[in-house]
């Protein structure tokens, strides 16, 4: 095994919620004074999250990113009908990743979506060393480009549409939303931290940011048809019981291991929202509940971050 230090970013699905996220991340990259892709070894993201991770993969800064979710999440949000609502992610997606692949990657990422015809994880990986076995035959990202991986991450059936996915080596699935298997993608990553590239598990450092929780508000629309037959809060309740489901397993398996989760509850009603949030107002308090819940763990974070030998 390796004596080298390795850090490790996961980022929590959430749709609008991943605002929040921003905020977290935003006061962590000006403490770190770099770009975040060159601390972390490895980025994992789940949904909004593999957007968010993507771009810091790619080596985008928190700002830029913050610009991209102000500027295009109330017109993808504003938009009814699942089949427009995915054809707007499409767009965007083509328009913010391009033709880019996963060999584009300046630091390895993992991009969790769910396929949909086996109820198997399907994770798009970056590089080699994350491999379990069957390493003559990897593709990076199954051979999808960075826009589609994301989409797939991104496709929270039935509020948007199922992808269908053309890949190298699995032939073509349909797939869904990531959070419907791993909204929080801590156990994938370290898993692939300490089994696949083999690093000492006293040499690995994870720092895990959700998408905040907030009272949900009532969804307008078509939509509040889902709340009416409580489709809507049944999804709601699958990804945060697989969320904490993943978190505390994570806690238990790799108890060991130097963790730090942000993920705060704010129960006032003003702060309600849900993952469609399309309110600029809104947004912008969510990005600063994010700056707010890394000031309160600032501590934790700064120990974890400053452990920056390696245990030999």
């Amino acid at each position: 095994m390796t004596n080298s230090l390795f850090n490790v970013l996961v980022l929590d699905g959430g749709g609008s919620k991943g605002i929040y996220t921003l905020g977290v991340l935003n006061e962590l990259e000006l403490k770190l004074g770099v770009p975040l892709y060159q601390h972390f070894d490895l980025i994992y993201g789940t949904s909004t999250g593999s957007i968010i991770g993507s771009l810091l993969a790619l080596g985008v800064e928190v700002a830029e990113i913050k610009k991209l979710y102000i500027e295009n999440i109330p017109e993808i949000m504003n938009v009814r009908g699942r089949k427009r609502k995915s054809k707007k992610l499409q767009e965007l997606g083509e328009k913010v990743f391009r033709k880019k692949d996963f060999t584009d990657f300046k630091t390895d990422i993992g991009i969790v979506a769910l396929n949909y015809d086996t109820q198997n994880p399907l994770v798009f990986k970056s590089n080699l060393n994350q491999a379990h076995g069957m390493k003559h035959s990897f593709i990076p990202g199954f051979g999808c480009t960075i826009s589609n991986a994301v989409q797939s991450s991104c496709s929270a059936y039935p509020i948007f549409a199922k992808k269908q996915l053309q890949t190298l080596n699995q032939g073509k699935i349909n797939v869904v939303d990531g959070g419907y298997i791993a909204n929080n993608a801590t156990l994938f990553a370290l898993i692939d931290s300490h089994k696949a590239y083999k690093v000492d598990k006293k040499n690995i450092r994870l720092l895990s940011v959700g998408t905040g929780n907030f009272i949900e508000k009532s969804m307008g629309g078509l939509l509040s048809l889902f709340n009416k037959f409580k489709l809507y809060q049944f999804i709601q309740k699958i990804i945060t019981s697989n969320t904490n489901t993943n978190v505390i397993l994570a806690k238990l398996l790799y108890s060991d291991i130097k963790m730090v989760r942000i993920n705060n509850t704010y129960n006032k009603p003003e702060y309600g929202t849900n993952m469609l949030e399309r309110d600029m107002e809104k947004l912008e308090l969510l990005f600063r509940l994010g700056r707010s819940s890394y000031a309160q763990a600032e501590s934790e974070i700064d120990n974890l971050l400053q452990q920056d030998k390696p245990l030999i």
